[in-house]
């Protein structure tokens, strides 16, 4: 899998100031924009506690309501000023949390329905059950899928990002081109360099070196993507390829 190449993440002041190290001096300080930081870790990766909740057997609208109280829960610091800093993963905090919430505040969590409270973060609910109908994953553990789940949110985020970068730049339609060369598993049916170049006017040896540049930059942002959910960037690498194992391992079975 060629996402598991290296690739420098450009030093410490090329991470997000919303990463999970920061996060987490934000709940020992309480420092302004704390709540907002971490409303935008949980916006870009909610739909893996949401299908992970509907997967205990809740309904839609009860995995609504929890997932939304959850992020609520730990927002308002309830659970944040607990948390153990050796365990460095936002993915690991959040799984580990969810199951104790469910397990010890479910009850409550069923009270704080749409519209109780105003929203920290909008849940595409609509969107999120069309997904989590197509997923037969039933050949999967629950944490299993929960990391693929996660994994997906993760390698959307570093894909949008990318994808701002070209239209920036005027280049949408050379990303629109050259993205089906970012399938991190290959399940994609791929165009041939000649195709690619018929349709951009270029030569096949230009498609070749545009699709290195595009991996090269895809595989940063998923690098700075996974820094900004972890405390220790040394440990970049063992996430990537915990990530890349659970994609490997429900290919087919999660939507994008």
């Amino acid at each position: 899998m060629w996402l598991h190449q290296s690739s420098p993440a450009g030093g410490a002041n090329r991470f997000y100031t919303t990463r999970w190290s920061v996060v987490l001096l934000s709940a020992q300080s309480q420092a302004p924009g704390c709540k907002e930081a971490f409303a935008e870790l949980c916006r870009l990766y909610w739909y893996p506690l949401y299908g992970f909740i509907r997967h205990r057997g809740y309904s839609a609208e009860d995995a609504q309501d929890l997932a939304q109280g959850f992020i609520l829960h730990l927002i308002e610091r309830k659970a944040l000023s607990r948390i153990d800093r050796s365990k460095g993963k936002f993915r690991s905090f959040l799984l580990a949390s969810l199951q104790n919430y469910l397990s010890n505040e479910a009850e409550r969590a069923r009270c704080v329905k749409r519209g109780g409270k105003a929203e920290i973060v909008y849940l595409d609910i609509e969107g999120a059950e069309e997904r989590y109908g197509m997923e037969p994953v039933e050949a999967l553990t629950p944490a299993k899928i929960f990391d693929a789940r996660w994994a997906m949110a993760l390698l959307g985020e570093a894909m949008n990002r990318l994808n701002r970068e070209y239209l920036a730049q005027g280049k949408t339609t050379t990303f629109e081109a050259l993205k089906v060369f970012l399938d991190p598993i290959n399940s994609k049916e791929l165009p041939t360099y000649e195709d690619v170049a018929g349709r951009l006017k270029i030569s096949v040896g230009s498609v070749k070196t545009l699709i290195h540049r595009l991996r090269k930059q895809y595989t940063t942002f998923v690098r700075d993507e996974i820094s900004r959910t972890i405390s220790d960037s040394a440990d970049v690498d063992a996430e990537l390829h915990e990530l890349c194992e659970a994609l490997i391992a429900a290919e087919g079975r999660i939507m994008p």
